[in-house]
């Protein structure tokens, strides 16, 4: 499987068949929006920097809300969170997917808002190999309350992202924060090619891609 960052918090995921995007963002944020060419399409909430399904493929499967479903062999778990730690009174919901890729546990926790998840969650999450993780603040948790979330779910690896970004009109908070946080020594890469035998086995890692 490769991951690959396309700004913001959009990922592609590609396997030897599937193709998974996850939150295509509109150009109105100051990025190149993503060109949607994949059969599997996951929006986390309904804000148009996490949205835009413009262009997809007649054929494409668009999942939009929580549930658990199963597409060309991929399995997606949607776990109902909040935009902020308000219980979404101010933003909104948003919702955690984890999928079974190809092997490889992913979860990507959208514009998760709440500073510390509950047990249901938690248990629902379940483990987790790779977990791609909001970091700027502002709109989201930040790089403290982050590194909580990960304390919580314990991946093997991270990723962070929704941080501020050169040409990004969102104000954000810059990802150098969370590096201080987080402790770990970054693998900076432009994709990321993972397979089971090649997941950590004792200390976490922390990947920090370029688009």
């Amino acid at each position: 499987m490769t991951l690959s960052w396309l700004g913001h918090s959009c990922f592609r995921l590609e396997g030897k068949e599937v193709s998974l995007l996850i939150d295509p963002f509109s150009k109105d944020i100051g990025l190149r929006a993503p060109r949607i060419k994949d059969q599997i399409i996951l929006v986390t909430h309904d804000h148009y920097d996490h949205n835009n399904t413009e262009g997809a493929e007649a054929g494409s499967m668009i999942i939009n809300g929580p549930g658990e479903y199963e597409v060309k062999g991929v399995y997606i778990q949607g776990v109902p969170s909040f935009h902020d730690n308000i219980n979404g009174a101010e933003r909104g919901p948003n919702t955690i997917y984890t999928t079974k890729f190809e092997e490889i546990s992913l979860c990507h926790l959208g514009d998760l808002g709440q500073e510390s998840l509950d047990e249901k969650q938690v248990d629902l999450i379940g483990d987790v190999d790779v977990l791609m993780v909001p970091v700027g603040g502002k709109y989201t948790i930040d790089a403290k309350e982050a590194v909580k979330i990960i304390g919580q779910i314990e991946p093997k690896i991270i990723i962070p992202m929704h941080y501020k970004t050169p040409d990004l009109k969102i104000d954000l908070e810059p990802v150098d924060k969370f590096l201080k946080e987080v402790g770990l020594v970054p693998e900076k890469m432009e994709k990321f090619k993972i397979t089971q035998k090649t997941l950590p086995q004792e200390e976490m890692k922390l990947i920090l891609l370029s688009y």
